[in-house]
């Protein structure tokens, strides 16, 4: 299969759109992350994305919508507080889990009875949904397990031969996946961390933060948001969180250097000076955001075979920074 690559207009939105119609999958842009997008609807077309990814079945799917009359057939209930935040936040980066309803096949709810859904606020996925009419399943369009995808090329470094066509909206601007809240004792609970914090969520109720954000799941645990169980995020190089900040993180990473003989060890810190061994992957937890999967796919770019980074602030964005590289690390943090 020759996999290629448009630009975002109307009428490549039309392409695709002809695509997902016959059973096929698409590398969409999004805010968020490039997403692999099939029917999400149809149970043969959502095994294609697990078949192109190496991903667990067992792992669920996000289902987008361009609109809210998209949402009522796909679900069985939609709580008061679900539509507050879907009038506050969507289209934006926040995805909510609501128990299914017959249409979603067992395929894209990963054999579980509720369907994340959110609705982008990317003009590209929304218009290729709009051309298409139905919601589209669309998890992150990398090999499962590598790091997301911010942009087209990334896409077809991953799927190139295995998908027909790529969408190009340019990087994505907030550049980790979206934030995941299912509603539960009066609660909005975060099984996944994103671009929209706690703290924004806190005017529409008491939130709380499911311990698998920064704790890993027991092998047998099912869980209920994609991301939450398998090692995530992560290149060929071993990554490590560092619990260090500004020359103690500078001088714990070039004694690590010194020690790694005949291993190549890259250092992202949070604005360093870009030299030898060091990237700056930014001071600011959203530039961190923007700038984490990009730079994890420069170290295998490279060929690292070490990746130290600097320990993210666990506040706002950043809990979301901190969960996606706990994952890329296999929680492994490294106290100095």
């Amino acid at each position: 299969m020759t996999t290629e690559i448009m630009p975002f207009s109307a009428e490549s939105a039309r392409r695709a759109a002809d695509i997902l119609r016959g059973g096929g999958i698409v590398g969409i842009p999004t805010e968020t992350v490039y997403g692999l997008a099939a029917d999400a609807r149809s149970e043969a077309a959502v095994r294609s994305i697990f078949a192109a990814k190496g991903r667990p079945q067992d792992n669920p799917l996000i289902v987008h919508i361009s609109n809210m009359e998209m949402l009522p057939p796909l679900v069985r209930e939609i709580p008061p507080v679900a539509l507050a935040l879907a009038e506050r936040f969507w289209g934006g980066p926040l995805t909510m889990i609501f128990p299914k309803s017959p249409v979603i096949p067992d395929a894209t709810s990963g054999g579980l009875d509720t369907v994340a859904v959110r609705m982008p606020s990317s003009e590209a996925a929304r218009a290729i949904i709009d051309a298409c009419g139905f919601p589209l399943a669309a998890p992150s369009a990398n090999l499962s397990g590598k790091p997301s995808p911010t942009c087209a090329r990334h896409v077809f470094d991953d799927m190139d031969g295995k998908i027909p066509l790529i969408i190009d909206g340019g990087e994505c601007s907030v550049g980790v996946e979206s934030t995941v809240v299912c509603f539960r004792g009066g609660k909005i609970h975060i099984l996944r961390p994103g671009g929209i914090t706690a703290e924004m969520l806190a005017p529409f109720g008491e939130v709380e933060v499911d311990r698998a954000v920064t704790a890993q799941p027991a092998p047998d645990e099912r869980v209920l948001s994609p991301g939450m169980k398998y090692k995530h995020y992560s290149p060929k190089a071993d990554v490590s969180i560092v619990d260090a900040h500004g020359e103690r993180f500078e001088q714990y990473c070039r004694a690590a250097a010194e020690k790694a003989v005949g291993k190549k060890l890259l250092a992202l810190g949070a604005g360093v000076s870009e030299s030898g061994i060091f990237m700056d992957y930014g001071s600011d937890p959203a530039v961190q955001a923007q700038r984490l999967f990009g730079l994890l796919r420069y170290a295998d770019d490279v060929g690292a075979d070490i990746v130290l980074v600097e320990m993210p602030s666990a506040v706002g964005i950043g809990l979301a920074v901190y969960n996606r590289l706990l994952r890329a690390a296999g929680f492994k943090v490294v106290g100095v």
